[in-house]
């Protein structure tokens, strides 16, 4: 699931998954943070689920995908779009 918070010129955008699902650490890494797992883990919220946030200039798309544990890659079903392989994002 995604979030979004409008700031000046930039869009706010909070990546979620349930707490447990999957099991074990979670990245989200995409374009914005150069593919890079360890830049933004999502993090465990009080509501059962668990977040990363990352703040993106307004009016762009990238591309993202989830890292769970043992290399398994993942789409977010519930993202503006698809581009084969990767989740799209628009701000």
């Amino acid at each position: 699931m995604l979030e979004r918070k409008r700031l000046k010129g930039r869009t706010q955008v909070t990546f979620i998954l349930p707490e447990e699902t999957p099991h074990g650490p979670v990245s989200v890494v995409g374009d914005f943070n150069h593919w890079n797992p360890a830049a933004h883990p999502l993090a465990p919220r009080g509501d059962g689920t668990r977040a990363a946030t990352v703040a993106l200039s307004a009016n762009t798309a990238h591309s993202f995908r989830y890292l769970a544990v043992d290399g398994h890659w993942f789409d977010d079903e519930q993202a503006d779009s698809h581009d084969g392989v990767n989740s799209r994002v628009h701000t």
